[in-house]
């Protein structure tokens, strides 16, 4: 048996390529997920580690600041040998490429023998008052060397000329580094500089538990004293979530590979053992037990599976290794990660790869046992693998689906996500149970417009119904595909809608620029038009006033411009002549409700509006014909924005900053950048969703192509004889083409409705009650699935080519004359 298990490798070598891609790509994507996991995680671990290098016990301000007394006690413990206060100040740089400056922290320089302070990548640390040393990054991105002078100030106004004496090494430094002053210096800048720890190193043959506890006895209640380890994890903690969330991702989809992968191996070894049934016969026949055969073909698997679960692995590793190598080469944000390979990684995608194997083989293994030796010899007996689903799958798959529609609809309704997810996956389940009563239903209404161009399609459509089950199970891989992507493209664009919509609640200016205690020059209008990305600018003035006994800032908008910047056109509407309109806190503070009349007062000038509810626009917003009347020469103090959603909402929001140069203070606020981010993430998701789903959606497409050179096989004499009757070649091809396509088009119909109804019922269950108003908006990305459907034709009619040639290329009396 070995000897005939080694001669079937070598002769059905090309048949079983189709299932080594599928092994390769599913195991290389759960590889991958692995191993970019494994990196990140272990990355980040250094260098937190790295900053809190000697630090045995941390005093972390959880619920309460950290006061003197607390520090002072801390200082006294025996069981200390170095006690360290980390102390920031906030102050604002005045960088030469910079208009206006930007705040940066400052770290109070530390070094002791058991705690180490940060290092530096070039020149030295400072030593006085009027030293400093930028961090590395923040010094290149403003053009900054040793040597060079910086104005500083405070929040007071009060202001210093420091030397930049040294570069701190930063290239491991997660986020944002702080520049570092001597202590001295951090104490003038500010003397009531942030506090936002104590460090802690121990006396020999003290613990970190030990010192910890000790620490923790002597500080306040709402301080807690970490070890130097659990302070560690806390704050990688705090910066890996976003990697575990991104690490599930990616190894959910590496699940749907796999799983998409095994039923693609299934259908391959399906057809390699219909291929050799006369083969196998001839081995009972000469005295190979059913047992023999059984294990034959799971040998012939564990060899298929070790082989290309291997190479998946090292594709897997070569993909992160070039993931992580761009990171370190572009500017991604992200501390350089160095590729991290660990046992789990390396074999745990390599053992699931080898058991999908041997799961998928085992069912045509028992199949090639059930075949009687003389029965397979007979030249009559074609294989044939067709049996129609039983009336107990079908029921079972009816309740399926109605079980999950009803989880579906509950979890949407109650905003309760696990139980939709329950739902979907239920539901899912009972449409794959009923596939072989439903694909086969759709592949007929599908067929029916094609059938009428003549012989050829009808039998094509005559074909993709005659084996249901096997039908049902190709489609139902390209299913899994098409409809998570239709679900994920569809779930983010209602996200980003219902998003949106929220922000044009909370946010319905994107950028509101004002001064403070000046008024704007009269080239400030035109110099922020130019700005690249700005599409509206609409001037503002303000207007102290007295209201109710409290002195408020009035703005007033020209009425007719207010809805070019105003994104909420409801709240737009309300912009008019006798309103006013109130944020809460203002309504509440002045007493009045929606409709109540509410009086302002300017010096001689009074002035009675209607009051209405403006959530996101100033505190007192009105038009600028009412505030005319009560001052008619109020100058511009400001201007709202409108965006182009197509720019980059940072690079707009940075120019804005440093536009106008004769205004000394402008303050920039505004809705734009929290949309920008939140953008940002949705647009990564779409393309890391659409890219990791394309790998399941490239599985289930070599599936369809085994399908149809399985049906080919089958087919083999019928072929023959269609070609003998006048079926020219080109009418063969076009025959299984259509087949094909049927097949993709079915699945990508039912996968795009499916995706449809998971993605607004998943919006619902996840968006549901997060919105200021508790609604959701449900959009249809038509552009994006038409494209999913356009590609799943496409992919399906070239998974027709490699069949559709060797069907052709046989004689019909060769074909004839065979078994």
């Amino acid at each position: 048996m070995r000897r005939s298990l080694l001669s079937s490798l070598r002769a059905h070598m090309g048949r079983l390529v189709a299932a080594c891609l599928a092994i390769v790509l599913g195991v290389g994507f759960g590889s991958l997920a692995m191993i970019v996991h494994a990196s990140a995680s272990h990355g980040v671990d250094e260098t937190i580690g790295a900053q809190y290098k000697g630090v045995d016990a941390v005093v972390y301000p959880d619920q309460a600041t950290i006061s003197p007394a607390d520090i002072a006690k801390v200082q006294k413990l025996p069981q200390a040998a170095a006690v360290v206060t980390l102390t920031t100040a906030y102050m604002e740089f005045a960088f030469p490429d910079l208009v206006r400056g930007t705040t940066v922290p400052i770290d109070a320089l530390y070094s002791t023998p058991q705690i180490t302070g940060p290092g530096t990548s070039s020149g030295r640390l400072p030593t006085a008052t009027n030293e400093i040393a930028l961090p590395a990054r923040t010094a290149t991105k403003h053009k900054i060397g040793v040597g060079q002078t910086l104005r500083i100030t405070s929040y007071d106004d009060k202001s210093w000329t420091v030397t930049v004496v040294g570069l701190l090494d930063d290239s491991k430094y997660v986020g944002s580094a702080a520049a570092v002053a001597t202590p001295a210096a951090v104490k003038i800048f500010d003397p009531g500089a942030f506090t936002r720890g104590i460090a802690l190193a121990a006396k020999p043959g003290v613990t970190q538990q030990q010192l910890a506890d000790a620490a923790q006895a002597v500080v306040a209640s709402g301080l807690t004293a970490f070890t130097g380890e659990a302070f560690i994890e806390h704050e990688v903690k705090g910066l890996t979530n976003g990697i575990d969330v991104l690490g599930g991702v990616f190894g959910m989809f590496a699940v749907i590979a796999l799983f998409v992968a095994c039923l693609v191996i299934g259908n391959t070894f399906t057809i390699v053992i219909a291929q050799r049934t006369r083969e196998m016969a001839l081995l009972r026949c000469v005295g190979a037990s059913r047992r023999q055969v059984f294990s034959s073909v799971l040998a012939e698997a564990s060899v298929v599976g070790v082989i290309a679960s291997a190479i998946g692995v090292v594709f897997g590793v070569a993909v992160s290794a070039l993931g992580l190598a761009l990171s370190r080469e572009f500017d991604w944000g992200i501390p350089p990660v160095p590729l991290h390979l660990d046992l789990v990684s390396l074999f745990l995608p390599l053992v699931i790869g080898v058991a999908v194997t041997l799961l998928a083989a085992v069912v045509p293994a028992r199949r090639a046992t059930k075949v009687a030796p003389l029965a397979a010899l007979r030249p009559e007996a074609a294989p044939t693998a067709a049996t129609k689903a039983g009336v107990l799958r079908l029921v079972l798959g009816f309740l399926l689906l109605a079980g999950g529609g009803v989880l579906l609809a509950v979890g949407a309704k109650q905003h309760e996500v696990l139980i939709g997810v329950a739902g979907g996956a239920i539901s899912f389940l009972g449409i794959l149970a009923i596939g072989a009563l439903l694909v086969p239903a759709l592949i007929r209404v599908i067929g029916a417009l094609p059938a009428r161009s003549g012989v050829p399609a009808r039998i094509a459509v005559a074909n993709a119904v005659r084996n249901p089950r096997r039908t049902a199970a190709t489609t139902s891989a390209l299913l899994i595909g098409v409809t998570l992507i239709s679900l994920t493209c569809v779930g983010i664009a209602s996200v980003r809608k219902t998003f949106d919509v929220s922000m044009d609640g909370q946010y319905p200016v994107d950028l509101m620029v004002t001064t403070y205690k000046e008024k704007m020059p009269a080239s400030a209008e035109q110099q922020l038009r130019d700005i690249k990305g700005i599409t509206q600018v609409v001037p503002i003035s303000k207007l102290m006033v007295k209201s109710g006994g409290q002195e408020l800032e009035v703005t007033g908008i020209d009425a007719a411009a207010a809805g070019s910047v105003i994104h909420n056109p409801s709240l737009a509407a309300e912009v008019k002549p006798g309103t006013a309109l109130l944020d809460y806190p203002t309504m509440r503070m002045l007493k009045v409700e929606n409709g109540s009349p509410v009086t302002i007062v300017s010096g001689q000038h009074k002035l009675t509006l209607t009051a209405q509810r403006g959530n996101g626009l100033d505190p007192f917003t009105v038009t600028s014909a009412d505030l005319a009347k009560l001052a008619p020469s109020s100058p511009v103090t400001g201007f709202w924005l409108a965006s182009d959603p197509k720019a980059d909402g940072g690079d707009v929001i940075d120019a804005v900053e440093q536009s106008i140069p004769t205004v000394k203070d402008l303050s920039v606020q505004g809705g734009l950048a929290e949309r920008t981010s939140y953008t940002k993430i949705f647009d990564v998701l779409l393309i890391v969703g659409i890219g990791l789903l394309g790998v399941s959606v490239l599985i289930a497409l070599v599936g369809v192509g085994n399908t149809l050179s399985l049906s080919v096989l089958e087919r083999t004499r019928e072929n023959a004889l269609l070609r003998a009757m006048g079926l020219s070649r080109g009418q063969l091809r076009r025959m299984l083409a259509v087949e094909s396509l049927l097949m993709a088009l079915v699945a990508a119909g039912l996968g795009i409705v499916l995706g449809l109804i998971y993605g607004w019922t998943g919006t619902s269950a996840l968006m549901g009650g997060q919105t200021v108003e508790g609604g959701v908006e449900y959009a249809v990305p038509g552009t994006l699935l038409i494209a999913i459907g356009a590609v799943a034709a496409v992919a399906g009619l070239l998974a027709s080519v490699l069949p559709a040639r060797r069907a052709a290329k046989v004689a019909p009396a060769g074909a004839l004359a065979t078994e």
